[in-house]
C-alpha cells in the first residue's frame, strides 16, 4: 500500500510532536516563578517594539546556561510576521545566534505572540509590560515559567533596572529567581 504525501506529511509530524512531547514530559521541568501570571499590561504598537533589545535579567533555561551579551533583534518581514535573531555570548566565548520567527496571536494588543525557532513548534511570547517610550519590557508567557527583563541599553541605569525588576514583582513573579545578565 503506498501512503499520499499529505498522509505521510501528517503522520511524520503526529509522530514527531508524540516523540517531543515524551521528551518534555521526561525532562526536567523549570521552576515556576509566578503561579497567576497576568495578561499583558497594556497593548504594544509593532513599530515602537522592533529593533534591538538588551537582556537585562532572565530566569535561567538550559537553552541560555551561562550566557552574557545576550541580545534579541526583532524585524517586520514581508509576510506580516517578525523575524527573531537571539544572540548570546557563551561561556566558551563563541557566539551562540538562533533565528526564528514571531506571529501575532492577539491584534488587538500585539501583546500576545508565538515564536518559533524550530519549524512548526512554537512557544508563548507576552510582553507583559513595557514603559511608555519603549525603554524597557518585561517578557514572560502563561506557565510562569520563563521570564525576561529586557532593555533598549546594554546597560541600563541601577535606578531603571530596579524600577524593572519591581514592577516584575508587582506581576507577580518571584524575582528572587532572576539572574543578571552580563552585558560587555
Amino acid at each position: 500500500m503506498t501512503m499520499h504525501r499529505p498522509f505521510k506529511t501528517a503522520v511524520l509530524a503526529l509522530a514527531t510532536t508524540a516523540l517531543l512531547a515524551g521528551c518534555a514530559a521526561l525532562g526536567p521541568k523549570h521552576p515556576i516563578g509566578n503561579s497567576a501570571v497576568p495578561e499583558p499590561a497594556k497593548p504594544v504598537e509593532l513599530a515602537k517594539y522592533l529593533g534591538r533589545w538588551y537582556e537585562i535579567a532572565r530566569y535561567e533555561q538550559s537553552f541560555q546556561k551561562g550566557c552574557e551579551g545576550v541580545s534579541a533583534d526583532y524585524t517586520l518581514r514581508s509576510d506580516g510576521m517578525i523575524s527573531v535573531r537571539n544572540a548570546c555570548r557563551k561561556p566558551s566565548g563563541k557566539l551562540s545566534v538562533a533565528n526564528g520567527k514571531a506571529k501575532i496571536v492577539d491584534p488587538a494588543t500585539n501583546a500576545k505572540l508565538k515564536v518559533s525557532f524550530f519549524g512548526p513548534f512554537y512557544g508563548n511570547y507576552w510582553v507583559l509590560d513595557h514603559a511608555d517610550d519603549y525603554a524597557w519590557a518585561i517578557v514572560g508567557e502563561p506557565s510562569g515559567r520563563y521570564l525576561w527583563l529586557l532593555a533598549r541599553e546594554a546597560t541600563p541605569t541601577q535606578d531603571r533596572i530596579e524600577t524593572q525588576i519591581a514592577r516584575a514583582k508587582a506581576l507577580g513573579y518571584d524575582t528572587s529567581m532572576l539572574i543578571r545578565t552580563k552585558q560587555p
